[in-house]
């Protein structure tokens, strides 16, 4: 590949202002059993990272504090399980239009909480939205293996029934929507929860137990801050909890199936991913720079399905290089406040900062170039230049590993089987891309392809009609659509002698 760099580096837009508002805010402390409560531990500060000013401070919860939500979900479960479809069918609908009605408090708080640009804040509402609205549809429609006599002289009926009380571990990427994709389908399902969202993102989790304490019956929903261990390592552990589920990185998927081990309870687990994008000679160049601009970088590229590792035909490689320097150098950075137009925040934190900034100066040191961006922005709050990184080799660090940050990699094939090699070598499984304007090479190429979506000529695109979930070290388990109820519920068979 020629080497190809652009030295122009973004400024950070800034909102100036008094600084943030706070009368979004949800009640300090706990949500168990219908309430906020004070919890048992210390504190911990929740920071905005476009500034790095502290915002307000949660919770630290404690194994006791947990203890308590499960016995209060424990006790819930049996009358929430009862209702009928249709019953808890409305009631979700009625937490999408109080959702709704409070959509702009929750892109606010969204936005200051984890720095995301305006039309990341208010996609993430709206998908929230219309995932209760999905499941509320799909919770009425749930079906099994027609009654009948399989065996001679029995009748078989397969019933669908909850689990119990769910536990669930949220991420600091998307709060608020991993909890609805959560949420949703466990409650959908007749499952009581009690829910740990990030430590450093928990306000519009709290915000959505505030909004729908007088709509769900008490018990149902209940939320604990504070750190994986030992709210996290807890929930996963405690004999009450009859699954365990967790979007966040490979390393707490272990962490969480070792400590539900003992206790044999299911676990359902949402992990990371290292999205391959497949760019073969007959793609359209200009569509997939435009691709790359929006699903390489979309969240600041702080997404799990981020098409971040673009494997491109030696042929056209300097072609996409050119195409994408351009596209990426018109991303706009900045504060949310600064404007609708804002399309890159900063880091979530100041260690996650810390970690995209050492990859990226390994990456240097590899020898890899960065044709732009390629390292951090001056001023407050936690910013990286949206970067290209190319010259990349098979094998690098950055290729390898997930970056989770507004850095993409630019590596070359020769041939279809190597692109698919490659592609599938490595510890990820979540989701791929492939770029081609032949139809058998669209058709063939995703079937080699050991991803859990795959995406031709598209890319990071969601629905919750269809499912999402990876296979190998992303994780197992499926978010969205009916999979989704299959999973957070259980079948029973009841197997009648009519024969005797």
């Amino acid at each position: 590949m020629t080497q190809i760099i652009s030295h122009t580096l973004p400024e950070i837009r800034r909102a100036g202002g008094a600084g943030h508002r706070d009368d979004a805010l949800a009640p300090a402390g706990h949500f168990i059993n219908g309430s906020f409560i004070p919890g048992s531990g210390g504190s911990i500060d929740v920071v905005n990272p476009a500034t790095g000013e502290t915002i307000t401070a949660v919770a630290a919860g404690t194994a006791e504090d947990v203890n308590n939500a499960v016995a209060a979900a424990r006790a819930a479960q049996p009358a929430w399980g009862a209702m009928t479809p249709r019953e808890r069918s409305e009631i979700l609908h009625l937490i999408a239009d109080r959702l709704a009605a409070n959509s702009g408090d929750l892109m606010r708080l969204e936005s200051l909480n984890t720095g995301k640009p305006p039309a990341v804040a208010e996609d993430d509402v709206s998908s929230a939205i219309d995932t209760f609205r999905f499941m509320a549809g799909a919770c009425r429609t749930m079906t099994s293996l027609a009654a009948g006599d399989y065996a001679a002289g029995h009748t078989s009926v397969i019933l669908r029934e909850p689990l119990g009380v769910v536990g669930v571990i949220t991420p600091w990427n998307y709060p608020l929507l991993m909890a609805a994709w959560k949420l949703a389908p466990i409650l959908a399902a007749g499952n009581t929860v009690v829910l740990k969202p990030s430590e450093q993102t928990p306000l519009t989790t709290l915000k959505l137990a505030e909004l729908i304490a007088d709509i769900v019956p008490a018990g149902v929903v209940n939320i604990v801050t504070g750190y994986g261990d030992p709210v996290g390592s807890r929930l996963s552990a405690h004999p009450d909890v009859a699954l365990v589920a967790l979007t966040g990185s490979v390393g707490s998927g272990s962490a969480v199936a070792a400590a539900a081990a003992p206790s044999r309870k299911r676990v359902h687990l949402e992990l990371g991913g290292k999205a391959p994008v497949l760019v073969f000679a007959d793609a359209d160049l200009t569509e997939v720079a435009r691709g790359i601009r929006t699903a390489g970088f979309w969240n600041s590229g702080q997404e799990c399905g981020a098409a971040c590792r673009i494997l491109v035909h030696e042929s056209v490689a300097d072609a996409l290089t050119k195409e994408l320097v351009r596209e990426v150098g018109t991303l706009v950075v900045g504060e949310p406040g600064a404007g609708a137009d804002v399309e890159i925040g900063p880091m979530v934190s100041e260690a996650h900062f810390e970690r995209v900034k050492g990859f990226l100066e390994r990456a240097a040191d590899e020898g890899l170039h960065a044709a732009v961006g390629g390292r951090p922005l001056p001023g407050p709050g936690y910013f990286i230049a949206p970067t290209v990184l190319t010259n990349a080799r098979e094998g690098s660090e950055a290729t390898r590993n997930e970056i989770f940050g507004p850095v993409v990699t630019v590596e070359t094939f020769a041939t279809d089987e190597e692109a698919v090699r490659r592609a599938n070598e490595t510890e990820y499984g979540l989701a791929a891309s492939v770029w081609t304007s032949d139809a058998k090479r669209s058709t063939a190429i995703p079937r080699n392809l050991d991803f859990g979506t795959v995406w031709v000529n598209s890319h990071l695109v969601l629905a919750n009609e269809v499912p999402w979930g990876g296979f190998k070290g992303s994780g197992y388990g499926r978010d969205l659509s009916l999979y989704a109820l299959d999973d957070f519920s259980r079948t029973k068979h009841v197997m009648t002698n009519h024969g005797a």
